[in-house]
């Protein structure tokens, strides 16, 4: 029989290990993103819509963060149904139709339905997070599941081609997520143009409003910069002609790398 050559000294050095170990894992929770002051608590009522619940207390509450799939109801309830919750935000200001915006989080988890959501390709990222800490967060929730071809993500047509903007303009009054390159940026008025097909009437374009401009600088990006860059925008189709997505928020547009599979993040 093998002999335990384990010394005291050994097992208080593991125990001392251990006690560390969990300490570290407490404070990485505490320090978790998307932790914002706590906006009240409830228990789920019902499954409003794909993006709103109400609570026992009559309270209605939007999931902010994130735009709907054709699966996000059916995940919410899953979820949600019955259960107690807590909302954080930075503000419980009620939108204009009375709905109280917030991250959801049920019982002690660190982890928002909102992440849970994007990360099994059950929702897409809005990009109306400011805090830069959180929008990663869930952008990288997002990119996991695209990455595996998780929920909406398994279908190819999931990120729309810049160079089909029939495909793009067939989408108008939905939000959606478009890649491609951008062939020139130009300015007319007070509006600049990321045009990613030669012609601009009928090509894809992002359009970024001088009042927006403050928002890339303080991020470092100059829009003459995305130039020949490949890159990922987000929003509501709009268009006529050629189909447009107005960039109101710096998270609305990603960099690619130049070799990046679609559908991929760096």
């Amino acid at each position: 029989m093998e002999r335990n050559t384990t010394s005291p000294g050994h097992v208080a050095q593991r125990l001392h290990l251990i006690v560390a170990s969990l300490l570290f894992a407490g404070h990485a929770a505490s320090a978790s993103p998307c932790q914002f002051e706590s906006q009240g608590e409830g228990r789920v009522a019902a499954i409003v819509d794909a993006r709103s619940i109400r609570l026992d207390d009559g309270r209605e509450i939007r999931l902010t963060g994130i735009e709907p799939t054709a699966t996000t109801k059916l995940a919410l309830t899953s979820l949600l149904a019955g259960r107690d919750v807590t909302l954080r935000s930075s503000d419980d200001t009620p939108d204009r139709y009375g709905r109280q915006n917030a991250l959801v989080f049920v019982g002690e988890s660190d982890a928002s339905v909102q992440a849970t959501l994007l990360a099994e390709g059950d929702a897409i990222v809005s990009a109306e997070i400011a805090d830069r800490d959180c929008a990663a967060a869930l952008m990288a929730s997002e990119a996991e599941a695209r990455r595996q071809k998780k929920g909406s993500w398994a279908d190819p047509s999931a990120i729309k081609n810049a160079e089909s903007p029939d495909d793009i303009l067939a989408g108008i009054g939905r939000f959606m997520v478009v890649e491609g390159k951008v062939l020139s940026v130009r300015q007319a008025g007070a509006m600049t143009y990321l045009n990613f097909g030669r012609n601009w009437t009928r090509g894809f374009a992002a359009t970024i409003s001088k009042r927006t401009l403050p928002a890339f600088e303080s991020a470092g990006i100059t829009l003459k910069s995305l130039e020949n860059r490949r890159i990922r925008v987000r929003g509501w189709v709009e268009g006529n002609t050629g189909p447009r997505i107005d960039i109101r928020l710096v998270g609305q547009v990603e960099l690619l790398g130049a070799n990046e599979p679609t559908g991929v993040r760096p």
